[in-house]
């Protein structure tokens, strides 16, 4: 078998090398919500599978680079054999050899002296923990009496007795040797064969314990392990069900290497949850034109946890129908739907009224950053979501960037330029609408409020995010970003108003006021050229200072 070895990778605030490894897409929907056992070194690593998670990834626990070659290609190895495993999803049948030869790695695993081994613990006058030899006696007596506990479930008759003390080793082994589940009557000899095995094995650390070490007579009854002939599934079978949740994957697994946004995956993906949710269930040949219907509708009278007020028909329209048309759509177009089931379900909006700009008014604006100013974090609230609340508002006042543009900044983004402090607003901190980096020198009041200050004080990494354990910040973004806009809605009620997109209209009408060059204003905010000839040539760090310097300064005392 050929290995994908990838190499080790190292955090920006870590030393020591990290595992990272992509999970391949058709195994998603299938690793999800699962824990994997992997080696590393002499010891094992319980990984456990998020629905959102991405790529394995965790510390190899060394900096010696022999051990970090050796471990990356040992929990690699390990990876494509749990792979193997759960593409073969079809039951497997073992004979009483293959189960035998099975049951012989929990045989060695036991039966081994162990002269390391503790069997106890003993609490120091000092309040600590001290581990203490048994002495032999106590530890004959410990295995003579696991010994006779599995000598009754096994003579009871009924294997399955044993199925929570030995189930997670059987399935380890099994996935270890690329077989993903086997037939109830395979469970059963597995679970007999491991009971007698691990009898054997506790009564040979019970004779060890008395003294004799001569050679165990039954560890030569283990035979080596042959595979099946054949573990795929058979041709009367049902084929597998295309389901919603691995539709999303698939597709995504294609858009992404076109470039699509991970936002528009989100959605998407929350979409066809959402749809499954209400079905009670994720057979995509099930959903029927009636289905997206009545899920319209339902959406249409459901709550906004956030708002606390019913869905808007545009929030329906534009996340739930359009993300279920496009992923129907692919599906169709790639042979694994006949039929796109919400092709047709349309819903009109009407006209909205305009009552007011789009734009923060001066009064609002002081309002908004007066508080952020005053900001007073209750207790239980974190560190990263506080310094938010302070600096983002001030952020987006003097850049006109979007929301999540200015909570995905990481430390490094922030840097001197000549005299000149820069911004560099990336999609490689998060996301960016346009997917290209741009720059935005800092305006000169908030250096004068201490931004720098912050900055330099903070660890590496993001500013007021934190990364999940894939290494993804989208969660806390997105929690980040519902935070800040619920935090502005306590100081402006107005409705009629963004409470944090209002920063992008007031920026572009002040900075018109001030004589800024429309250009140099579009640079700022990552607008694109009306036209191919506005797109060439480029606006200089200079040219972005020489604006800021004509923003004029938000006073709010």
């Amino acid at each position: 078998m050929l290995y994908r070895l990838v190499r080790p990778v190292k955090r920006p605030d870590s030393s020591v090398p990290q595992f990272v490894q992509r999970i391949p897409t058709d195994i998603l929907p299938l690793v999800a919500g699962r824990a994997l056992s992997l080696p590393l070194g002499t010891e094992t690593v319980l990984v456990r599978v998020t629905p959102k998670m991405r790529s394995i990834r965790f510390s190899l626990r060394t900096r010696d680079p022999a051990e970090v070659k050796a471990r990356q290609g040992q929990v690699a190895s390990a990876l494509e054999r749990h792979w193997t495993a759960l593409r073969n999803g079809a039951p497997t049948s073992l004979n009483h050899r293959q189960a035998t030869a099975l049951a012989g790695n929990l045989y060695r695993s036991w039966a081994d002296a162990g002269a390391d081994r503790t069997l106890a613990v003993q609490h120091m006058p000092d309040g600590s923990w001290a581990r203490v030899r048994a002495t032999p006696e106590e530890e004959a007596a410990g295995f003579a009496s696991a010994r006779e506990k599995l000598e009754l479930a096994l003579e009871s008759g009924d294997p399955s007795a044993l199925q929570t003390p030995l189930g997670p080793l059987i399935d380890r082994l099994l996935r270890d040797h690329g077989i993903g589940s086997v037939d109830d009557d395979t469970r059963l000899l597995l679970l007999e064969t491991f009971g007698l095995a691990l009898r054997d094995a506790f009564a040979s650390r019970e004779r060890n314990a008395e003294g004799d070490y001569s050679p165990d007579p039954k560890a030569a009854r283990f035979p080596e392990f042959e595979p099946p002939a054949r573990t795929n599934r058979p041709a009367d079978a049902a084929p597998p069900k295309t389901t919603l949740s691995g539709l999303v994957a698939d597709w995504w697994a294609e858009r992404k290497a076109a470039g699509t946004k991970l936002g528009t995956f989100e959605r998407y993906r929350q979409a066809v949850a959402n749809l499954s949710a209400f079905l009670k269930h994720d057979d995509a040949d099930r959903v029927t034109v009636e289905d997206v219907i009545r899920f319209k509708d339902h959406r249409l009278a459901s709550i906004s946890p956030r708002t606390g007020k019913t869905l808007s028909a545009q929030t329906v329209k534009s996340g739930d129908l359009n993300g279920l048309k496009v992923i129907f759509g692919w599906a169709v177009a790639n042979k694994r739907l006949a039929s796109n089931p919400a092709k047709d379900v349309t819903l009109k909006l009407g006209k909205p009224q305009k009552l007011r700009g789009k734009g923060f008014t001066d009064e609002e604006a002081s309002a908004i950053l007066r508080a952020a100013l005053d900001y007073k974090p209750p207790r239980g609230e974190g560190a990263l979501a506080a310094a938010a609340k302070r600096w983002v508002p001030w952020l987006c006042a003097y850049s006109g960037a979007r929301l999540g543009e200015m909570c995905q900044l990481r430390k490094r983004d922030i840097r001197q330029h000549g005299p000149h402090w820069v911004v560099t607003i990336t999609p490689d901190a998060g996301t960016v609408k346009t997917n290209q980096a741009r720059e935005v020198v800092l305006h000169p009041h908030l250096i004068e409020l201490g931004f720098l200050e912050f900055v330099q004080k903070a660890p590496a990494g993001h500013l007021f995010v934190k990364e999940a354990a894939d290494g993804t910040i989208w969660k806390s973004l997105g929690s980040l970003k519902s935070r800040m806009a619920l935090t502005v809605r306590a100081t402006i009620t107005d409705a009629n108003v963004a409470p944090n997109h209002g920063w992008r209209h007031r920026f572009k009408t002040i900075g018109r006021e001030a004589g800024i060059d429309w250009r140099v204003l579009d640079a700022i905010q990552g607008h694109a050229p009306r036209t191919e000839g506005e797109g060439y040539g480029e606006v200089s760090i200079k040219a972005l200072a020489d604006a800021m310097a004509k923003f004029p300064r938000i006073d709010v005392r």
